[in-house]
């Protein structure tokens, strides 16, 4: 089954789309309640009604098993028809099901198409993703430049994976300034492999920003940062502990804050 494209709606009818949108965040907001069947109908009726993220959020169902039993097969078929509506996520999704060639016969060149067409439309997982396939060449000729360029869009919308992965590059590269920049924007941000990471870099120059950091990392269930943590602490003095201690305290402190306001 194929949607028609919403581009079709006439002013008269535009009050009638904006009210189906609403069906959309109400749907999201029962998903994150743990009200799925809630959820499924409020998708279903802005799917039925043609806004193309209500087939977007009923495949995300399916593909999950969430509320059903799984079924990927009509997730894709709904991903595609989302797709066809003007579904930007939906194109990241079957451009990643293209990939993975499970479900899907395996075709880097349309998946790739799906994505860099989502990048382009300012997706943050598309640039994410339409980076990753230049970096590799995936479907489309290798081009570094272009995959940190994607990287970077995506990162400046706040996607912690590309924050990590220019990180990485920029290690690979010799470029530590670079790569402590943005590892420490991801570790920021709270995520623990950006925490480990950025540890790690500034061990030798910023020895109690990097047991803080590890220590952080730690609670958030990076298991080999433990590790790292415990021997890094044997050499360290009194001092410089309990200091690495009190910054991870003040860190956790800041963020209960800023998440409560």
């Amino acid at each position: 089954m194929r949607l028609n494209v919403l581009a079709s709606l006439t002013v008269a009818t535009f009050s009638f789309a904006t009210a189906v949108f609403a069906d959309v965040d109400d749907g999201i907001a029962f998903l994150d309640a743990g009200d799925v069947a809630s959820a499924a109908t409020e998708f279903a009726a802005a799917y039925e009604a043609g806004v193309p993220e209500g087939a977007f959020y009923l495949g995300r169902l399916f593909e999950l098993g969430l509320g059903t039993e799984q079924d990927e097969m009509r997730a894709a078929n709904l991903y595609s028809a989302a797709v066809d509506a003007g579904s930007v996520k939906a194109q990241v999704r079957l451009g990643l099901m293209y990939h993975e060639g499970r479900v899907l016969l395996r075709d880097y060149v349309e998946g790739s198409r799906l994505l860099c067409a989502a990048a382009e439309a300012g997706d943050a997982d598309g640039q994410l993703n339409c980076g990753l396939a230049y970096q590799i060449g995936r479907g489309l000729p290798a081009d570094d430049a272009k995959a940190v360029d994607y990287w970077q869009r995506s990162a400046d919308q706040g996607n912690i994976l590309a924050m990590n992965v220019l990180g990485q590059t920029a290690l690979d590269a010799g470029d530590i300034s670079a790569a402590g920049t943005h590892f420490k924007q991801a570790a920021d941000l709270g995520n623990a492999g950006g925490m480990f990471e950025y540890a790690k870099l500034v061990s030798e120059t910023h020895p109690v920003a990097a047991y803080s950091y590890a220590n952080l990392a730690v609670v958030r269930g990076l298991s080999e940062a433990a590790v790292w943590r415990d021997q890094f602490e044997a050499g360290l003095s009194a001092a410089d502990i309990e200091a690495g201690q009190a910054m991870a305290r003040a860190w956790t402190e800041e963020r209960i804050l800023a998440e409560a306001e």
